[in-house]
């Protein structure tokens, strides 16, 4: 008689896990020393890109040429090593680098425009007035961050966070920049397209065709692909290749057309009212604290996906709102210095931690004393800052899709199969995405945005605020989240809200005493809660 068939393995779901696998080195895992300091670099290579394009787009319009272009570059890159170590020694601790951030540039523009400066013939008279008063707006803008974070107030609105509401906020804080991404490349698409296939192949491929050497390749991938095209962009500057073309051309795809390197002086120390002392208008105050709430949502979501690609444990809400306080120092920092930015969560540098699978503290600790060394060496910091933006932007296209991932992965909590978890999802996402392309596209086509009146704050702070996809969308989820069947047991766990349950206070897990304790003891005189 015959045996009978072999049974057929049954199929098992994937494991939910709250602390991400295969990640090399953890948050309190530092590689060795070596490593730790090359990996340092390509963090404070990646964050170059934000720091440059922000300045480039605003000193200008401000009146500034290159030598303040580079000036503000410099400054810039000092606060954000500054604000970086404070937040990994005494805000989340998380390895977040705090940078320059793109929700600020609206109302700065807005202060370009504004008419007690549209009489000022003198260009550097007008760039130092503008430069006072986006200081003065971003000092008041800092306030907001400082009471929410340090009083307590947005540990409560966290604490309201479940996997539902936290994968839209999340994934839209890296999907929802995508215009930052392959639409960049295309104005130098010789330079940004072989990037983006050499960054694939390096960081995917070639780890798995070269095994010896996989670990090198996949943790490098940025520095050794950076290099390769940015010299092929050299030789084809040298060679002439863009010799006869348009001016915007040669902007985006000469290595030589950013002005900083000849702008930058070769050694300076960026000091807090170096333009003078700010100047106040309520309204210019208004607007940029508005930018400054959007900028606290999407660190929020941002932290979260940098606590994820570092193998923590999700961030307590007490921890949570810690780092939002300190970095609202962070930006009354930007506004003593004067970097005509505020800051937020670097969220290309939370990608990186995907991409090399090293979400370790001291390596974005090493990245900060990069940024503080190169912007003190000013000729120095802008060879660097002088990488053609598409080559950047090339990068993004990685690094964005990581956060964005970040978020998506939160689904694994959720039940799917719950029309309700999908009316949640879809909307707010749907919504996250269109409502801000709404904005966007009325303010490109008619000079100014949907809500127009006679109070030009108002129309700022409403404007700034949905235009940004990651706060629609987020806020849309916690809304539904918290209000539809919210007494439904089913819907709790329909939700994931009870795996999230022993992080909602700091005391909970023992895993976060590890992860996020202060240095020094200090957790004795500043409690987590």
């Amino acid at each position: 008689m015959a045996a009978p068939p072999p049974k057929q393995e049954e199929l098992q779901p994937h494991a939910v896990r709250d602390q991400l696998p295969a990640v090399s080195y953890c948050l309190t895992s530092p590689p060795p020393w070596p490593e730790a300091i090359l990996l340092g670099f390509q963090h404070y290579l990646v964050m170059l890109g934000t720091t440059v394009i922000i300045p480039t787009a605003l000193v200008p319009q401000m009146g500034g040429g290159n030598e303040e272009k580079a000036r503000v570059v410099q400054t810039l890159l000092f606060v954000a090593g500054i604000n970086t170590l404070l937040q990994s020694f005494l805000g989340t601790r998380l390895p977040a680098v705090i940078g320059g951030s793109y929700t600020f540039v609206a109302p700065t523009i807005s202060i370009v425009l504004a008419a007690r400066y549209s009489g000022v013939a003198d260009p550097h008279e007008k760039f130092l007035r503008t430069m006072r008063g986006t200081q003065g707006a971003l000092i008041v803008a800092s306030t907001l961050q400082i009471i929410m974070g340090f009083s307590g107030l947005w540990r409560i609105v966290v604490r309201l966070l479940s996997p539902l509401s936290a994968a839209p906020l999340v994934a839209l804080v890296g999907f929802g920049l995508y215009e930052l991404g392959f639409p960049s490349v295309a104005k130098c698409i010789e330079i940004g397209l072989p990037e983006i296939i050499l960054l694939v192949a390096l960081s995917q491929y070639i780890p798995h065709l070269v095994p010896l050497l996989g670990t090198a390749f996949e943790r490098f991938a940025v520095i050794m692909s950076v290099a390769i095209v940015w010299l092929y962009a050299f030789f084809l500057t040298v060679g002439g290749a863009y010799k006869n073309a348009a001016p915007k051309t040669q902007f985006h795809c000469r290595t030589d057309r950013s002005g900083l390197v000849g702008g930058a002086p070769w050694i300076t120390v960026p000091y807090p009212f170096q333009w003078g002392a700010p100047t106040f208008d309520a309204g210019e105050c208004f607007a940029m604290m508005a930018a400054a709430f959007v900028a606290l949502v999407e660190s929020t979501g941002a932290f979260i996906a940098v606590s994820r690609y570092a193998s923590a444990t999700p961030c307590p809400p007490s921890v949570m709102s810690r780092g939002i306080g300190w970095q609202g120092v962070g930006i009354l920092l930007a506004g003593l210095f004067g970097t005509a930015n505020g800051c937020s969560v670097s969220v290309e540098n939370a990608g990186l931690l995907g991409l090399t699978r090293v979400g370790s503290r001291r390596v974005v600790q090493i990245s900060a004393g990069f940024m503080l060394f190169f912007s003190i060496l000013g000729k120095f910091g802008a060879v660097f800052a002088s990488i053609p933006g598409p080559i950047i932007a090339a990068i993004y296209c990685l690094l964005f899709a990581y956060v964005g991932m970040a978020g998506v992965g939160f689904l694994q909590f959720c039940n799917l199969n719950s029309f309700r978890t999908k009316f949640i999802l879809g909307f707010s996402l749907f919504m996250g995405i269109s409502v801000p392309q709404y904005f966007n596209e009325y303010t490109s086509v008619a000079g100014f945005g949907p809500v127009h009146t006679h109070a030009r704050w108002f129309n700022d702070m409403i404007n700034v605020v949905f235009s940004s996809k990651a706060f629609v969308g987020g806020a849309t989820a916690l809304l539904l989240d918290s209000t539809l069947h919210r007494h439904d047991s089913t819907a709790r766990k329909d939700r994931g809200h009870h795996f999230w349950d022993r992080f909602r206070s700091f005391k909970t897990d023992p895993r976060s005493e590890e992860f996020y304790s202060l240095p020094f003891n200090l957790n004795k005189f500043f409690p987590s809660f």
